[in-house]
């Protein structure tokens, strides 16, 4: 017997109650029309079928159906008996974790005319702060007492963000077969950089605001303040992904860990862990 519990969290999103509401009336469906009919971004369509892929299968057509389990979700919608404690009220913790994940930021990437320059304000933000700083740029790493100049700084720092899309892109497509949105995708990227932006800034501020502070303490401040900001940007890109390629969390999170694996393994045969 199916867990109801499994279906009721389902249910929650609105975006899936409209897409098994249109299966169990309209029976199939192509991705085209689907996505016309919800109003939502590719990324977001992709992502919300993935979530319901356990419930759905595709015909000779590449239309959409509901499978056996899916007409059984179908019922559980159309009688409307969902237990309070699973409801569709928007809990505190539910509110919280989408601003920990900024999804309504990720969600508004679908209008790439005017979030793209935002995001792309972020890198600037970044790129000046870690030039500023004096930093090295290693994607989701800062090496300290750069020797280059300002405007190479700035520019590792824009190939840094640029590759991590690319090699994201590669993951997602080598991974899950996932191509396309690359515009959307790279804004959710942009927007997923924020708190390793945040950094450079925070490092230089750290003695100014702690005078009596020394060197030694000032580092571990700066190492924990690093972790938590790495695992923040992190949690945001694969957040990005589930946005921009249309996948579901625990999928985004296997090109995290992927990415953040290569970063260090390719520090470490540089030599600069040690």
């Amino acid at each position: 017997m199916d867990d109801l519990s499994r279906y009721y969290a389902l249910l929650k999103d609105p975006a899936r109650r409209k897409i098994v509401e249109i299966l169990g009336t309209q029976e199939k469906i192509g991705f085209k029309e689907l996505k016309e009919t919800l109003g939502l971004g590719t990324g977001t369509v992709y992502y919300h079928l993935d979530m319901l892929s356990e419930f759905l299968t595709q015909d000779k057509q590449r239309k959409y159906r509901l499978n056996e389990r899916g007409k059984m979700l179908y019922r559980v919608l159309k009688e409307g008996d969902i237990p309070p404690a699973l409801g569709l009220e928007k809990t505190f913790s539910h509110r919280a974790g989408k601003w920990i994940f900024l999804s309504p930021l990720f969600a508004k990437t679908v209008k790439t005319s005017w979030m793209l320059p935002f995001a792309l304000g972020i890198f600037v933000f970044g790129a000046v702060g870690t030039a500023y700083a004096r930093l090295d740029p290693a994607l989701f790493f800062y090496l300290r007492f750069s020797t280059y100049s300002y405007s190479t700084i700035v520019l590792l720092y824009f190939l840094n963000w640029i590759g991590l899309f690319l090699l994201s892109e590669f993951l997602a497509f080598v991974l899950y077969r996932r191509v396309g949105n690359d515009l959307q995708t790279l804004t959710c990227i942009s927007i997923a950089a924020f708190p390793l932006a945040l950094f450079p800034y925070i490092f230089i501020a750290l003695p100014i605001a702690f005078p009596s502070m020394s060197l030694s303490d000032l580092n571990v401040a700066g190492q924990y303040i690093m972790v938590i900001l790495q695992i923040w940007s992190l949690i945001l890109f694969s957040s990005a992904l589930c946005f921009g390629k249309g996948l579901r969390l625990d999928k985004s999170i296997v090109i995290s860990l992927t990415v953040i694996y290569a970063n260090i393994a390719i520090l470490f045969l540089l030599g600069k862990f040690v």
